[in-house]
């Protein structure tokens, strides 16, 4: 059995940071969105020519920056939380998980599969330790509304460069704070499920661990 206390916390500490960084994003994208866009135009002229940005859209840059590298270390801490708690589950029910090991890395990046590998390596951390148990509903609010959040545009790092954020916050930022707004929340419940999955395996371990003690 590895331990999976330390993971947890780490896991949701990230996810908490990741939460502030894509709320501070929000926070510019309707900054944007007010200031509305120079009499120059968007900071992407068209081919190749780039204006000098302005003070609001240098400020952007850095935020953008900053939520792209908590994002990352979110990813990194998430991961080894849900690697260890796989490993876990395999061991308690001598059962192999149903996605091998390089999946647990391909399944947030590879087109289609990426819409529900990620949330079956999770369900089956549950479902194989507790087989007759309901899986916790705060799993398909977290993967409901991390879809959500792709389907805005955002996934790990948002698929546009800054720029063209920028220009898309000044010509219709409503989509961008639907997204952002459904990363926050995705974070949010991602670190209740955290909580709740490793609360329920400690516990079985525990038990598990008495007779054998």
């Amino acid at each position: 059995m590895r331990p999976i206390r330390g993971a947890a916390r780490c896991a949701i500490a990230a996810l908490a940071l990741a939460a502030v960084a894509w709320a501070a994003r929000a926070v510019w994208h309707v900054r944007l969105a007010v200031a509305g866009s120079p009499a120059s135009g968007p900071p992407d002229q068209g081919d190749g020519v780039h204006r000098l940005p302005t003070a609001l859209e240098d400020s952007y840059h850095v935020v953008s920056s900053a939520g792209d590298a908590a994002t990352v270390i979110c990813a990194v801490a998430f991961l080894l939380w849900l690697d260890r708690v796989r490993d876990n589950a395999r061991a308690l029910s001598g059962t192999k998980p149903r996605y091998a090991y390089p999946w647990l890395f391909l399944g947030w990046i590879v087109p289609v599969m990426n819409l529900w590998i990620p949330r079956g390596m999770v369900a089956d951390v549950h479902s194989s330790v507790f087989p007759d148990r309901r899986l916790p509903a705060v799993v398909n609010w977290w993967w409901g509304l991390w879809l959500a959040g792709l389907a805005g545009g955002v996934g790990l790092i948002y698929a546009d460069p800054t720029d063209e954020v920028i220009a898309r916050a000044y010509t219709g930022v409503v989509p961008l704070l639907v997204a952002d707004l459904a990363i926050v929340a995705a974070a949010a419940t991602a670190a209740l499920m955290t909580r709740t999955l490793t609360t329920a395996q400690q516990q079985y371990m525990d038990e598990a661990a008495r007779p054998a003690a």
